[in-house]
């Protein structure tokens, strides 16, 4: 089992920026895929970014490009995972989880919820217009 814990959420203003972050625990392996969700009130949880702890490849929803930037730090006991939001919009307000999958992030499913088999409690990111 793979235990993750995310910090860092919180209220900033519109074009204000936030960093969280993300311990990954437990059952880790060398080849692992990490990445952030969001879920808005009323919408369906939504793929943010994603990145292979084996080589580094990242993937980035459209809305978040050139915005955000995921990142990982990883040692022989646990893993890091971080997300830094810049320019942020009252649109990426939601629920923020980390999530992690045992195996590579696999493409086009980089970004897909049911990819991923272990989730972290979620951290709240609100931005005010």
């Amino acid at each position: 089992q793979v235990h993750l814990v995310e910090s860092g959420g919180g209220s900033v203003q519109a074009g204000g920026s936030l960093k969280l972050s993300c311990v990954a625990s437990g059952s880790t392996t060398r080849t692992m895929c990490l990445g952030w969700f969001r879920q808005a009130p009323g919408k369906a949880r939504e793929g943010v970014a994603s990145i292979a702890t084996n080589g580094g490849i990242t993937h980035y929803a459209t809305s978040v490009r050139g915005r955000f930037t995921i990142s990982q730090d990883n040692d022989n006991a646990k893993k890091t995972l971080s997300l830094q939001m810049n320019n942020l919009q009252p649109d990426d307000t939601g629920l923020y989880y980390c999530a992690a999958r045992t195996g590579p992030c696999g493409g086009s499913f980089a970004l897909r919820d049911w990819h991923f088999q272990h989730w972290g409690q979620g951290t709240q990111v609100t931005v005010s217009s």
